[in-house]
């Protein structure tokens, strides 16, 4: 079996196609995960995946690149507090909001929080998504260690989290502002009427193909002038390809006639 044929497998194990994710850096992860467990060729790794559901899970895990922490980068979050939700607020008093590749959820706590400054936390509503289910159960259980809050600013800390020894665990008030689910950017039907996208380092991984397509998934699924946000190595290159227009760095806006963009200049 070549990677081809590895390739069929698993889309048949797992629904999750991995011609639309860069083949060359994909490629050489699974063959390194491939030999840190001792086997030596694909068809051996496959058969062995379809019998043991440790093999498996730690399969999924590392397919999924898990990366995240909270507050990622401080000045795009504070941009976000200061300028994009007083934006989206200045036209409506709920937001529906999407975290889309959540991972572990760091990123939609982090929203929460910084959302709690501009309203209450019992008027917030996010739904994270993430084709890792046991990335899912982790941020379930909200329970995080030292270096994924090492970002967050120290209030943010002392009023959402309850220090467990070495760990930090996120209060159910926080949790009860967050909805999970699973979903694969590649093949699941998209939510409708989102008024903003949070999608942060996770396109890096798919082909060209695969990320326009993602694209313009998420400008239908925004509301009229909804607004998608992006990580630090995604900026949009010809965002009107795409029927979005630059609002701020990392953030792009559903085209519309009747805005004035220059009020976020």
């Amino acid at each position: 079996m070549d990677y081809e044929g590895f390739k069929e497998e698993i889309l048949k194990m797992t629904k999750i196609n991995l011609t639309l994710y860069k083949e060359k850096q994909m490629k050489r992860r699974i063959d390194a995960l491939i030999r840190k467990n001792n086997y030596s060729t694909y068809k051996d790794y496959v058969q062995a995946l379809k019998v043991n559901k440790e093999l498996f899970k730690e399969f999924i895990n590392y397919l999924t690149i898990n990366v995240s922490e909270f507050y990622r980068n401080p000045d795009q979050w504070s941009v976000l507090e200061k300028e994009i939700f007083p934006l989206l607020l200045s036209k409506k008093k709920k937001l529906t909001i999407w975290s889309a590749a959540c991972s572990t959820g760091d990123e939609p706590y982090t929203l929460v929080m910084v959302l709690n400054k501009l309203m209450p936390l019992s008027s917030i509503k996010i739904l994270a998504t993430d084709i890792d289910m046991g990335a899912i159960e982790k941020a379930k259980t909200g329970i995080y260690n030292a270096k994924s809050v090492e970002n967050l600013p120290k209030e943010y800390i002392n009023k959402y989290f309850t220090i467990l020894g070495e760990s930090y665990k996120i209060k159910d008030e926080v949790k009860n502002c967050v909805e999970f689910k699973q979903h694969n950017l590649l093949r699941d039907p998209y939510p409708a009427n989102i008024d903003l996208i949070v999608c942060r380092n996770v396109l890096i991984y798919f082909t060209e193909e695969a990320k326009t397509d993602i694209y313009k998934k998420f400008n239908m699924s925004l509301n009229h002038q909804g607004i998608l946000f992006v990580g630090s190595t995604e900026q949009l290159i010809m965002a009107n390809k795409y029927n979005f227009k630059s609002l701020k760095t990392f953030f792009y806006i559903k085209e519309s006639d009747n805005f004035n963009y220059q009020d976020l200049k």
